[in-house]
């Protein structure tokens, strides 16, 4: 016999069936800036279909039900094939449908980088183990349009805004995704290391056909109908690009071992394979691998700094939504002071966030322009290591504001907490992309001071004093400089992050940032503006950051 013990209350209901564009003040302001607001009702209706309750349970369903490996059929032969469940073809049909892997190249106009990281950004609000593919495949086409031929014959599958699941021949399917296998077990981001080689099969050199023999540790994602590979040829390491089913219609000779068992998005598949006289195409100069993948590294760096403001983006819109609907001690959690400070905190990092990645895209737009460049090549890595690494303190404190609720698996702040890591991971950890800034301001001295002038005429005078210790910290050895290179990186974002502010936020909230980000007596524990930020003023940036 069972009766009821007690009535459920003060339980927040689930944040579904909203627009995640239109709830976005930053957001949807920023277009105009960046002359993408012509993509503004397409991202409308994006965010109606990304906010609703059947996209966000398939985003749940994708990480409920795991991928699955089968490397042989039932007769025992070799298929090496993943299975996913339907709900991850939902989501990259939607990836698909929006362009999100091709559009600046398929259809190249002012503000078309600006407009697909904006689309790119509420994705990864949603569901962003379906990201990967997208990024890689996007990433992917300068470098292939670098190949007359090849890309020829894969132009039109590539731009293709329909998503195909099946597993076939590249001839037979009506549109692609393309992956990549970088590193292996003993080396990670020291590629140089590398031991797969690869044999020409008839004439060597670009565009000719080659047989790869090794293995590479981390092959993302196994279901892509192509990857770029890096292999030694007798020259060095060179770029190959390697299909899943050889011309012939035969499968080609990738035998995947396992599928990683990560700790973040369970939706997508990462793996280890082995080449066993793999079939290839090299793309780029024999012995040029790493220059000719390094393009398409600056690309998926920048989509992981997109991906990571997402991730703060959505924990921060999550943790607002619970404390307007949570009461605790007689007030709703919204309007306890130091909850307010924390939420204030939080909403201003993430903007600082969202308008440096949405800068960023906008440099692409302009690859001619000098400092544009410099935006792209010096701030890409240093944004990739302090909006990825912040991340992780991000979503920890907006899974805090959930309390014991937001540490079940049942609700959104585990995965988002558990995904936090891998964008500080992937493409470069914290200290290879610092060493690569660094590099960077060598090899561009001109950029360097193109940005330095840049911050040095911001209206803010907290903006142009830290530059002004940034040139001091500049002058240092090398030696000196390396041993700095993360607080040099660190001190480059938030020059960055605070003249943008100071030029496109509203100004009391450019300066809260500015001030708080300048006072070491804040420290990095969200939460701890100080009084000179009034309670009316955090009201105000709480109530724009999630206009819902």
């Amino acid at each position: 016999m069972q009766w009821q013990t007690h009535e459920i209350s003060n339980q927040v209901a689930d944040l579904q069936d909203y627009n995640i564009f239109t709830s976005d003040t930053v957001l949807m302001t920023s277009l105009a800036q960046y002359q993408a607001d012509w993509h503004q009702n397409a991202l409308t209706v994006s965010g109606q279909e990304l906010g609703s309750c059947a996209v966000l349970e398939a985003a749940a369903l994708a990480n409920t039900h795991l991928p699955e490996l089968h490397t042989h059929d039932r007769q025992g032969k070799r298929i090496d094939r993943v299975d996913f469940h339907p709900s991850w073809h939902q989501l990259l049909g939607i990836l698909r449908k929006q362009g999100l892997h091709a559009s600046p190249w398929s259809q190249p106009q002012m503000g078309a980088h600006v407009a697909r990281a904006a689309g790119y950004f509420m994705q990864s609000q949603v569901e962003p183990g379906s990201l990967c593919p997208s990024t890689m495949t996007f990433a992917s086409i300068p470098v292939l349009q670098n190949e007359t031929a090849l890309f020829a014959e894969l132009k039109d599958k590539l731009y293709s805004l329909e998503h195909d699941p099946r597993d076939l021949p590249i001839a037979q399917k009506k549109s692609i995704l393309i992956g990549m296998g970088m590193t292996e077990k003993q080396g990670g981001s020291d590629v140089r290391t590398n031991t797969t080689t690869a044999v020409a099969l008839g004439v060597e050199g670009r565009g000719q056909a080659y047989a790869l023999t090794g293995h590479k540790w981390f092959f993302s994602a196994p279901m892509c109908d192509a990857h770029l590979v890096l292999a030694k040829t007798e020259t060095g390491l060179s770029c190959f690009f390697v299909p899943r089913w050889r011309p012939d219609g035969s499968k080609n000779s990738i035998l995947v071992q396992r599928l990683k068992d990560k700790l973040g998005n369970k939706s997508n598949s990462s793996s280890e394979v082995e080449f066993q006289d793999a079939y290839g195409v090299m793309i780029g100069n024999e012995g040029r691998g790493i220059p000719t993948i390094i393009e398409m590294a600056n690309l998926t760096r920048l989509d992981c700094v997109i991906g990571s403001a997402g991730l703060m983006r959505h924990a921060l819109v999550q943790a607002i939504h619970h404390a307007r609907h949570r009461s605790a001690f007689g007030k709703k959690l919204a309007d306890q002071p130091l909850m307010r400070n924390v939420l204030a905190d939080l909403a201003l990092e993430s903007e600082a966030a969202t308008r440096l990645m949405l800068h960023l895209a906008a440099a692409l737009d302009a690859p001619d322009d000098a400092l544009q460049r410099a935006w792209k090549r010096i701030m890409t890595p240093a944004a990739k290591f302090w909006i990825c690494k912040r991340a992780l303190e991000f979503t920890g404190e907006c899974m805090e504001v959930w309390g014991g609720n937001g540490y079940v698996e049942t609700g959104p702040m585990a995965r988002l907490y558990r995904e936090a890591p891998v964008n500080s991971i992937w493409e470069g950890s914290g200290n290879v992309m610092c060493l690569d800034v660094l590099r960077a301001l060598e090899r561009d001295p001109e950029g360097l001071q193109l940005l330095l002038q840049l911050w040095s005429s911001s209206a803010s005078e907290q903006v142009r004093q830290m530059v002004q210790e940034l040139r001091f910290d500049l002058q240092a050895h090398a030696e000196s400089k390396e041993l700095s290179a993360r607080r040099i990186t660190q001190k480059l974002v938030l020059i960055a992050q605070a003249f943008l502010m100071a030029k496109y936020a509203e100004e009391d909230i450019a300066n809260a940032f500015i001030q708080s980000r300048t006072d070491t007596e804040c420290g990095r524990v969200y939460g701890s503006l100080n009084g000179k930020i009034t309670n009316a003023l955090m009201d105000r940036i709480i109530t724009r950051a999630f206009a819902c």
